[in-house]
């Protein structure tokens, strides 16, 4: 285990499920691979994305908690009133650079808010942390991601999952996976 934390959620505001399907799944499969151990989709229920979740941790092993339906600015209540903070992931906000040492160094379960399209005010007025990845526009995907790293230091790319039934063997070059064919 890399983190010290009892839980790291991702909160996905903004879901469009007739457009946003890849990039949510992307959110989530990022958020996996890079140390969270939830993923809350707000507002809407998307089964395509759920499906890929559980194809993937099926596959490649661990365990992500996920859920959907749920009113965003309730879970952040909950969030809050449960003793965690909430990092809400901005170009507005304090350079990650700035912040991370104080983020890193607080004991609290954390709540990583990412938006699609425009963010309620809500978010950034409720948030604990506003946390800028660069001054530009720029994806939500690659935004959790930086922030994830940096949270880390970089071990969330070491991490190996319980149950994977496929695992990749790093080499300079060509594809090695093993493990069972039937994913």
């Amino acid at each position: 285990m890399i983190s010290p934390y009892k839980r790291i959620y991702v909160l996905r505001l903004g879901h469009r499920p007739g457009r946003d399907k890849r990039v949510t799944t992307h959110a989530a499969l990022v958020a996996r691979a890079f140390g969270a151990n939830g993923f809350i989709l707000a507002g809407v229920c998307d089964p395509s994305v759920e499906r890929s979740l559980e194809r993937v941790q099926y596959c490649w092993g661990g365990d992500l908690h996920y859920e959907c339906g749920v009113g965003g600015k309730s879970y952040v209540e909950r969030w809050k009133d449960s003793g965690g903070e909430v990092i809400h992931l901005t170009m507005y906000g304090v350079p990650v650079d700035d912040i991370i040492g104080e983020i890193r160094s607080s004991p609290r379960d954390k709540l990583i808010v990412i938006g699609a399209e425009k963010v309620e005010r809500y978010y950034y007025d409720s948030a604990d942390y506003n946390v800028a990845i660069g001054s530009q526009p720029h994806s939500e995907i690659a935004a959790l991601a930086v922030f994830l790293d940096r949270l880390f230091r970089g071990r969330q790319l070491y991490l190996e999952f319980t149950g994977a039934k496929k695992k990749i063997i790093p080499q300079t070059r060509g594809k090695k996976v093993v493990g069972s064919g039937e994913c």
